[in-house]
């Protein structure tokens, strides 16, 4: 698999536009964050439409951020739902800032 260098390809002014749309705004509504290696892994409560909303975020995110790996967990018996992104070294770093963590 290619290394992507670790950037956002969305310039300045549509990265503000969207940023509630995007990742930042999927941690904010998270109801716990985690570091891992490379990346952050965030707990969401189990309602009708967070897999909808997760998977809407990470369609746009792949395209703009092709550095980032996806993993959803979705845990038994209505458990919560977990989504873990990553990349390369220098990755959780640069997610800080994006983000606002």
């Amino acid at each position: 698999m290619p290394e992507f260098p670790i950037a956002c390809t969305l310039g300045p002014a549509a990265l503000k536009a969207r940023r509630e749309d995007l990742l930042g705004g999927l941690v904010r509504g998270a109801d716990e964050r985690l570091d891992v290696p490379n990346g952050y892994r965030i707990r969401f409560a189990p309602d009708n439409d967070v897999l909808h909303r997760i998977a809407s975020v990470v369609e746009v995110e792949r395209q703009c951020c092709r550095f980032l790996r996806f993993q959803v967990t979705v845990d038994p018996d209505g458990g919560p739902v977990w989504l873990e992104f990553t990349g390369p070294p220098g990755a959780r770093e640069f997610l800080a800032g994006m983000l606002d963590l």
